[in-house]
């Protein structure tokens, strides 16, 4: 069994067993989750939030079941078509034994993709968080140099850490703005959740 196929047959065993189900991979997986999230709404989930979690970032993405009545025929065709998805049988909108999206596809796939990234930068660059740990870092270092002695090598990092804080969110803030333009030119529209944070909801489509 191929590690796609491993990675569909866990997905269906939520999506048949649960009402909200999570998928959990690397950052640096993000092409392979959205194409799952695009499968899991072809059953009836949609996507619902990203967080991060741990030192390395590992990508928590959360789906619901859709109760909307275009989710419900969309998951109702898909089911008829495609009833058992998995190892070595074909999934919607996948080249058969692959998370690689058919070209009709792939445009659904790259917004969600977007989407899921630009959500995932801003809860890595949550502003608040990033300046309270560049202002603690170097209160910190001040503290050391004073204590120990070393300020040729503690001065430095008490300056260094902070500007290296504001300059990662400076690159946050640049990537998620080109994200939002693809977005908005794929139709999304922005909305504010409960922390403040920018996010986008997609159009719902007209068929399946």
């Amino acid at each position: 069994m191929s590690l796609a196929d491993r990675h569909v047959t866990a997905l269906m065993r939520q999506i048949t067993t649960r009402d909200t189900i999570e998928l959990v991979h690397p950052f640096a997986e993000l092409k392979t989750i959205g194409a799952l999230v695009y499968v899991a709404e072809c059953y009836g989930f949609r996507y619902e939030s990203v967080r991060l979690v741990g030192k390395h970032r590992i990508l928590h993405v959360q789906l619901v079941r859709d109760s909307g009545p275009w989710a419900r025929q969309r998951a109702a065709a898909n089911s008829a078509a495609f009833p058992d998805p998995g190892s070595g049988r074909p999934v919607p909108g996948m080249y058969l034994g692959s998370l690689t999206p058919v070209p009709e596809v792939q445009a659904d796939v790259d917004v969600l993709t977007a989407l899921i990234r630009h959500d995932a930068l801003g809860a890595a660059g949550n502003r608040k968080q990033l300046l309270a740990v560049g202002g603690g870092s170097a209160v910190l270092f001040l503290l050391m140099a004073v204590l120990t002695g070393q300020y040729a090598v503690l001065l430095p990092l008490a300056v260094l850490m902070p500007l290296f804080m504001l300059g990662s969110l400076k690159v946050n803030t640049t990537r998620r703005a080109k994200l939002a333009q693809r977005l908005v030119a794929a139709g999304c529209t922005p909305v504010r959740d409960a922390a403040g944070l920018e996010r986008y909801v997609r159009p719902v489509p007209q068929g399946f």
